[in-house]
């Protein structure tokens, strides 16, 4: 019998996380359907990440120019920037990063890889140059909530960078990207309360990529315990 590609746990984190989309749109905006339509889109393509598959890294790109237009719409101009300029042109060099890296040829799966400590410090000193840049950049045009903002940009580029790089860690700074913006979007609420559809939204994206970092681990010690027992 053929295993089924999604546990009935994914299913579950799954399914429930589109309905706690959906029904926070109904509750509170219902009239952005393009907020709905990223949030579905991103929710799915964080499924697909969480195993590895590079389908989640078409998803982001798309992902990425619908919240580029959100943020626009709400002069969240770092997010604008970070999004279009860089997630989603970063997204695309880690898409083919997972295509050029199949586990065992397959393409659904990634082969995941461990990162030394230079490569660490390499990253997060690229991250520091960018978000320094990218802190005038959004200052001269005048983004609203600053500080969040250029965070947004850090963790961002630093969570980017380790997908590209196919570490496991991708998902907790993702994580951190999302709490961040769960922070902006609330600022953004307590002026229009619409935006809680989108803070539930970075709610839910929180407690997936917790459970990609989750199996992105399992998935490194399944590999690893496969390579050694070939090799004997």
């Amino acid at each position: 019998m053929k295993k089924k590609y999604f546990t009935p746990a994914e299913l579950v984190l799954f399914i429930g996380s589109l309905a706690l989309i959906v029904a926070a749109f109904c509750i509170w905006d219902r009239q952005n359907y393009l907020s709905l339509i990223a949030s579905l889109i991103g929710v799915t393509s964080l499924i697909f990440c969480a195993k590895g598959n590079p389908i989640g890294q078409v998803l982001i790109i798309v992902f990425a120019v619908f919240y580029g237009i959100i943020s626009w719409k709400v002069a969240y101009y770092g997010e604008v920037i970070t999004y279009l300029g860089m997630t989603a042109p970063m997204a695309v060099w880690a898409l083919v990063a997972w295509l050029r890296n199949p586990y065992q040829g397959k393409r659904s799966e990634v082969k995941v890889d461990c990162l030394r400590a230079r490569d660490y410090l390499l990253i997060t000193a690229a991250t520091v140059a960018v978000t320094v840049a990218f802190y005038f950049i959004l200052q001269a045009c005048g983004t609203a909530n600053l500080i969040p903002s250029t965070v947004s940009v850090a963790t961002s580029f630093f969570a980017v960078c380790l997908t590209a790089r196919r570490s496991p860690y991708f998902a907790l700074a993702y994580a951190a990207n999302d709490s961040v913006l769960i922070v902006l979007w609330s600022m953004m609420a307590a002026e229009d309360v619409s935006c809680l559809s989108v803070v539930i939204c970075f709610v839910v994206f929180l407690i997936n990529d917790g459970y990609g970092f989750f199996n992105w681990m399992r998935m490194r010690r399944r590999q690893q315990q496969s390579q050694q027992t070939s090799e004997n």
